[in-house]
Formats: C-alpha cells, sequence, structure tokens
C-alpha cells in the first residue's frame, strides 16, 4: 500500500497565498500527497479584509485557522505566538514536509517549529535580497530549511554561499509567474465590476509598505508620498500595506483621503485580480515587491520609492525615487518614456509541474533533517 505524503502549508498574507496557491492547487490533485493548510497572519484580520475566506472559497479540504496576534502586537510576540500555534499543530498532524514562503515573520515560525521538532522544512523563494529586517528573516529561514525551492540561479548562488548543501537547491521559478501568464485570469471589466472601480481610462497601482528599521521617519515620508501622488492628478487603486509595525500611520493617512474621487483604496484585494489591475496599469508606484518581480513580467512601468526593495532586481522598466514630492511627481511625469520590454528573470510560469516533478522523487524524502555547512567553492 502507498503511503501518503501530508505537505503542510503556511500562509500568512494575501501575497504569499498567491504565490502558493499554485503549488498547492497541483499537489493536491496528484495520488499519493496531501494538503494541508495553516493560514495565520493577516488572514485573520477584519481590518485587512479577513482574507482567510478566500482560502475557504478556494475549496481546499484541510485547512486550521489560527490567530497569532492582536492589533499593534510586536514581530517578537506574533513569532512566539505562531511557534506555539504551529508547533502544536506539528505534533497533531505529524506532516512529511512543512511549506513556507518568504520573508515573514510567520515564515520564520514555521521553519523554527519544523526544524526543532525534526521535520522537514521546504522554503519558497530563499537566497532573495531587499533592504529592511525581511531579509534578515529570509535569510534565517533559508538556513533552518532543508529544501530550497528557488526562483533563479542568483538564488541558488546565494544559498550556496550561505553554506547550503547545493543538491537541495531547486529552481522552479516564483509560483505566482503561472497564475500571471495563464489564460485563467479574469477579464479587467470584471475585475472593476467586482472591486467597483469606476475608472474609465488609464490608472495607477499604489502599495506603499513600512519600513520597519526607519520608523521614526515613516510619517514625514508618507506624506510626501502621498501629497506627490495627490497632485499628480492621475486615478489610483490603493491597496493598504502589510500589518508590520508602522502601518496605522499609513492606513490612517490614506483613509483621510478616501473621499478623494481619484483614488479607490482597498484593505485588500484577491490576487487574481490584483494581478489584473497590476496588468492593465499604467504604472505600479510605491515600495512594493510586486513592483520589482511581478510588474515587469506585464512590461508594466515601476515607479519604486525609498529603500525598502535595496540590491533587489534592476530592470528597464524600474524607477528608483527617493521620498521626495518633487522627485516623484517629476518621474510620474515622465513614465510614458520609460522602455517597455517583459523580463522573465524569476521563472517562466511553469513553478508547479517543477514542483511536483521534485516531490515525485524518492530522493527528497531521504534529506536529513540535520544540516551541515557546506563550504561550496
Amino acid at each position: 500500500m502507498r503511503l501518503i505524503k501530508k505537505v503542510l502549508f503556511l500562509t500568512s498574507t494575501r501575497a504569499d497565498f498567491g504565490k502558493l496557491k499554485p503549488l498547492m492547487r497541483a499537489l493536491e490533485q496528484e495520488e499519493g500527497f496531501e494538503v494541508h493548510i495553516f493560514v495565520t497572519g493577516m488572514h485573520m484580520f477584519p481590518k485587512y479584509g479577513s482574507t482567510w475566506d478566500e482560502v475557504r472559497k478556494c475549496g481546499f479540504k484541510n485547512i486550521q485557522y489560527y490567530i497569532n496576534q492582536r492589533s499593534n502586537d510586536s514581530m517578537d510576540v506574533i513569532l512566539a505566538n505562531t511557534v506555539n500555534g504551529m508547533g502544536n499543530t506539528l505534533k497533531l498532524l505529524k506532516p512529511d514536509m512543512i511549506v513556507v514562503h518568504g520573508d515573514r515573520v510567520e515564515a520564520l515560525a514555521g521553519a523554527i517549529s519544523g526544524a526543532l521538532n525534526n521535520f522537514l522544512v521546504a522554503h519558497i523563494e530563499g537566497g532573495e535580497v531587499s533592504g529592511t529586517i525581511d531579509e534578515s528573516i529570509r535569510h534565517s529561514v533559508s538556513k533552518l530549511a532543508h529544501v530550497h525551492f528557488v526562483a533563479n540561479g542568483e538564488a541558488k548562488k546565494r544559498l550556496m554561499r550561505m553554506g547550503e548543501d547545493t543538491s537541495n537547491i531547486y529552481i522552479i521559478g516564483s509560483p505566482d509567474i503561472d497564475l500571471m501568464i495563464s489564460e485563467s485570469l479574469p477579464a479587467l471589466e470584471e475585475a472593476k465590476r467586482y472591486y467597483d472601480v469606476p475608472f474609465e481610462k488609464e490608472y495607477a497601482l499604489f502599495v506603499y509598505h513600512p519600513i520597519t528599521t526607519n520608523l521614526h521617519n515613516l510619517f514625514n515620508d508618507f506624506r510626501q508620498v502621498m501629497d506627490a501622488i495627490h497632485d499628480s492628478k492621475k486615478d489610483y487603486i490603493m491597496v493598504y500595506p502589510n500589518n508590520d509595525p508602522g502601518c496605522d500611520i499609513i492606513i490612517e493617512e490614506l483613509e483621510l483621503r478616501r473621499n478623494n474621487p481619484h483614488f479607490r483604496i482597498f484593505p485588500s484585494l484577491r490576487f487574481e485580480y490584483f494581478l489584473v489591475f497590476l496588468k492593465n496599469c499604467e504604472f505600479i508606484i510605491g515600495n512594493s515587491s510586486a513592483g520589482i518581480r511581478e510588474a515587469p513580467i506585464y512590461s508594466v512601468p515601476s515607479i519604486n520609492i525609498g529603500n525598502r526593495q535595496n540590491n533587489r532586481f534592476l530592470y528597464k522598466t524600474i524607477i528608483n525615487v527617493r521620498e521626495n514630492k518633487a522627485e516623484i511627481l517629476k518621474t510620474i511625469e515622465q513614465i510614458r518614456a520609460l522602455k517597455k520590454g517583459s523580463s522573465y528573470h524569476f521563472g517562466d510560469g511553469k513553478s508547479a509541474e517543477c514542483f511536483i516533478k521534485i516531490l515525485k522523487k524518492p530522493d527528497i524524502w531521504n534529506i536529513t533533517v540535520q544540516k551541515y555547512f557546506i563550504d561550496n567553492e
């Protein structure tokens, strides 16, 4: 009798769910695997649209919901709470693999719980760089993980320099690209109707997150950004920031401008609809990784503000600016002159296919949970 492999995915945000969903969908259709989902973090907050319900609507069979924080809890408290909840789940479920994504504190909690309890931990999109505490979290997750599913060769090389075993690093691309270039996305008009977006002509997409290592400047920096956005006289679809420290400052500023007819402000957008709005926008502005990773795939210009994405991918459709009103306004005015062209630096839309092939191989299930530093040369 063939043994069923239990694979537990941890999701804490709208963004990581969008990236993990293609993998979960593909794995659920395979014989010999049982998909389980641990839903926590931003998903559980009404303020961010209670996106746990979006996970539920996807029809997955085995979902556990866990509230890991109260409003304004610090990141260390959230980490501790999530380790506690994840640890209890692992003891009851006893999965064969835990899959975490990216650089959120919940991913770190999943990796800690898994590693300390001798469960196989797989990390999606390790080996990336950024300009905030997120980078330290991402690399910490990588050092705790036993298996790495990375976006490209650059990420693999970084993990090798961190002492990871090259035989346990697999290049599969970013999973969300599978969905981005598929034919299953809704039409723009459907997305506009669903979210009651009245803009008839061009619009821009705006997403701005707090920089947790520079909170003392956040209020003044964000005022510069919003004053530039306001004075540009363009239409914007705006999305709340992640629930990092400082997010309330951004949310309060957004809400003060909710009656502006040029703004449509949302706590969250379903990932498929977010992609549709991104694909069809004039440009994306803010400091979201979507402007660095996803926008170039659609050849959408990106105005990246500040240092949150420092050291990340540079491309001809990305312009980096400071949190300065005049500089931002000037860049918005010049955005049409930016060179176009799609980039598939982070994958070609076959992540789920690669993921399934790897999980079907017996070798991956024989990886030891005892890690060693490898002196890769």
